[in-house]
């Protein structure tokens, strides 16, 4: 059990109009305390955002989407949440939030390869 390693994760949801509590699933972050991994994956079908949100542009939640990635990544592009502590970047990304991208509870789980586990869940909850 000592290459199995503790998770969790959030899905990340887009909710073009929040009054109406419709979403769809654009990507996945996951982190491990234990290996000190913090990573996103992302993708917005741009027909399901055109068909619920023909207002809402693509390139402007990638650009948002791209600020999460660079917090995941801990560096100063990060801004001030990008210096924080691994952990505390993970809660603060998987926070309730009341915009249009926002994140599920986070879900725990065990796995071998947190990288491998991200894009796992991904593929079965995004794409």
């Amino acid at each position: 059990m000592q290459d199995k390693y503790t998770f969790e994760y959030a899905i990340i949801r887009v909710v073009p109009k929040v009054e109406r509590e419709e979403f769809f699933n654009v990507g996945v972050i996951l982190f491990s305390k234990r290996k000190k991994y913090l990573d996103i994956k992302y993708h917005i079908n741009a027909d399901k955002l055109k068909a619920l949100a023909p207002d809402i542009e693509v390139e402007s939640l990638k650009n948002y989407l791209h600020a999460w990635k660079l917090v995941c990544d801990g560096k100063a592009a990060g801004g001030k949440i990008g210096e924080l502590e691994i952990s505390d970047r993970f809660r603060w990304l998987a926070a309730c939030r009341s915009t249009i991208i926002q994140s599920s509870k986070t879900h725990p789980g065990i796995c071998e390869n947190p990288e491998n586990e991200l894009d796992d869940i991904f593929k079965k909850y995004v794409l």
